[in-house]
Formats: C-alpha cells, structure tokens, sequence
C-alpha cells in the first residue's frame, strides 16, 4: 500500500512546482514592468526641467508693445533711473535689489550694433543674485533695454539680464525672472501715460463743452437784440414838445378887447377854442418823466450787471476748489509717474499751485503753471484757501 502512495506523491509534487514557478515568473514581470514605470515617471520630469532649464536661461525677453517709441522711451528711462532691479534678490536681503544706477554702457554685455537705442542699469558689487545659472559670488549685475520703432504706433522692446563674477568674470545668463518682472514694472508706467491721455482728452472735451454752453446762442442774441430795440423805444417814441403858446401880453389884450371886437373875430376865437395851447410846464413834466424812467432803467441794468459779475467770480473760484490744489509744506517731489520709486521730475515748493488732471486713490496727475506734467502724493497737496 506504501509504494503505490510514494509513487503517487511524486507525481503531484512535481506539477504543482510547475505552476509556482510559472506564478512567480509572472508576479516578477510584473514588478519589474511597474518599477520601470516608476523610474520612468520619476525620471521624466527631471529630464524636462533640464531641458526647460536649458531652454530658459539667457533667453531674455522680446515683446511688441503697442506704444510709440517716444512713449516707451519714457518709461524705460523711468525704470532705468529708478534705483531698483526686480526678479532677483541679493543673498538673504530684499526681496529686491537696490542700489542700481542707469549707466550709457557696461562690460557686462558686448556692443550692441542691431540698431534702436539702448539703455542700461547696473548694480556692482551685488552678492549672490538669484535666478541666474549658477551664481554664487559678488560682481556686477546688469539690465539691458533696446527700443526699436515699428512703424508710428508700435514698439519692440528687449530686455536682458546677466550676473557677471568680479573674480572670475564668468558670465551667469538670467531664468527670465529680472526680464519678467523689469517688463512688468515699464507696463504700468505705460498704462499709467495712457490713462493720463485719456484724462486729459476727457477733460478738455468737457472744458471744450461748458465754454459752448457759456456762449449766447443766436436766439439768445436776438432776444437781447431786441431787447435792446424795446428799451430804446418808449425814448424815439416820445411826443415832441409842443410849441410855445402866445405871450401873456398878447393874451390879456386880447381879454381886454371890446366885445364888439370879440363878436367880429367870432371865427377866429372859435378857432382858437376848438385848438387850445397846451400849458408850458406840460413838456417838462414829461421831459421829467421820461429822465426818471431812463434812470430807472440804467440802474437796473448797473445792478443786474454786478449781480452777474459776482455770480460769475464765484462760479470761477469753485471752480478753481476743484481742479487746482497747492502744495503743502515741506513742498513735494513732481514723480513721472503714480510710484513712489519713480524719477523726480522737479521739486515743488510750498503754495505751488497745480492744476488737477487725473484723480486716483493715492496720486493726483496734475499740471504746473510752466506747463510740466507729472504726478505728484494726494498727501502732499490741499486745498485752496
């Protein structure tokens, strides 16, 4: 009974190994197939940051921007003067770096010679930058801006950015942070000289508008004209003084003449009842009347006219409470634009009056009595007395 038994073992345990083995041949497929996917997935994105990194750095940025060269020039200046560079920061220091100055040239960047004209901004001795490849040391960091005009209305802009060591004068291209966010800086300068444009169209389309409406239209002219026709009228129109009756004397001899003499000039008596003189004193009484009706007239006219000289000063000065302002002691720097780190266009002194053109939250665009524009702290500046 034993061997048939043993026999029969040897042969099950042979084909369940079969079947264990080929179990464990798929499980490890399939673990080698999701490792490899894991390395895979892993891998991928270092790969692609590498080449992203690769891509990025030292591209700089080159954008159209939908200004006139003269325009964008302004604002690049502005930027360039400012004192700051964006999109980087020194080793454990501000968020930003200070400290920079505009400079004609720098040897941070070779000669430009593809025409436009061309701006810079330098910092030295900057410690350890960020966002560019590689940089851990002190030197020289460096902004180049290049305009270039398409056609009247368009701008092309570049910016660039580069770290370059004192010591070993390697050259460490920018990620695009400092180009990215200098851009930024010069497109809110921009805007900010478009909506003062806007301002300024909307402002004298309105001054263009009120002097319209203070103009007399030809219906208005023609009532004062004929007002004027009515008020000289009742003077044309008054009866001429009449003539002179006969002397007294003639009148009592004529009284003291017989009746016989009465009743033989009965024709001409009766012509001279039926046409009565009137008495002397009735043509100065109305000579009188007409002198105090002139007056009357002439004092009115006097009067309304003070009456509407001094309602026009006043509408004047609130006019001028409005739109005008003075500045405030110390006095207050004339910014080019709505920041406090833009260029100072000239110092204003106090009780400098300025004509309000653009009204903001915190900054007034205003203009001088010499004609400069410029942008100037709400703070800075109060009413007129």
């Amino acid at each position: 009974m034993d061997e048939p038994f043993a026999g029969k073992l040897l042969l099950i345990v042979p084909g369940k190994m079969e079947k264990l083995n080929s179990k464990l041949h798929r499980s490890s497929v399939f673990l080698l197939f999701v490792a490899a996917t894991f390395v895979l997935t892993a891998v991928a994105p270092l790969l692609q940051a590498r080449e992203k990194d690769k891509l990025s750095y030292g591209e700089g940025l080159i954008v159209n921007v939908p200004f006139t060269e003269a325009e964008v020039e302004q604002a690049v200046q502005d930027v360039a003067e400012n004192g700051i560079i964006r999109g980087t920061k020194e080793y454990n220091k501000d968020e930003y770096v200070v400290g920079a100055k505009p400079a004609d040239s720098t040897h941070a960047f070779p000669p430009w010679t593809e025409g436009g004209k061309v701006f810079y901004k330098v910092r030295l001795q900057a410690l350890d930058p960020r966002n560019f490849k590689d940089a851990g040391d002190v030197g020289t960091l460096a902004v180049r801006y290049v305009l270039q005009p398409q056609g009247n209305k368009n701008t092309v802009l570049r910016i660039d950015a580069v770290f370059v060591e004192d010591f070993r004068h390697t050259v460490h291209a920018s990620n695009g942070s400092v180009e990215g966010s200098e851009y930024k800086d010069i497109k809110d300068h921009l805007d900010s000289i478009e909506l003062m444009k806007q301002q300024t169209a909307e402002a004298e389309k309105e001054r263009q508008s009120q002097l319209s409406k203070k103009q007399p239209q030809p219906k208005q002219l023609e009532s004062t004209s004929r007002s004027s026709e009515l008020a000289a009228t009742p003077a044309a129109l008054a009866p001429a003084a009449p003539a002179p009756g006969p002397p007294a004397a003639e009148v009592a001899s004529a009284r003291a003449a017989p009746t016989t003499a009465v009743a033989n000039n009965g024709p001409s008596r009766e012509a001279q009842t039926s046409n009565p003189t009137p008495p002397p004193n009735a043509a100065v009484q109305s000579a009188a009347a007409n002198s105090i009706s002139g007056q009357s007239a002439s004092s009115q006219s006097v009067s309304g006219e003070v009456a509407s000289g001094a309602t026009l000063e006043q509408h004047v000065h609130d006019l001028r409470q409005q739109v005008e302002r003075l500045v405030k002691s110390p006095g207050a720097p004339l910014k080019s634009a709505p920041f406090h780190t833009a260029s100072t266009l000239s110092a204003l002194t106090t009780g400098t009056e300025v004509l309000i053109l653009i009204s903001t939250p915190y900054w007034y665009g205003v203009e001088t009595r010499d004609g400069q524009h410029g942008w100037v702290f709400r703070d800075s500046l109060e009413s007129l007395p």
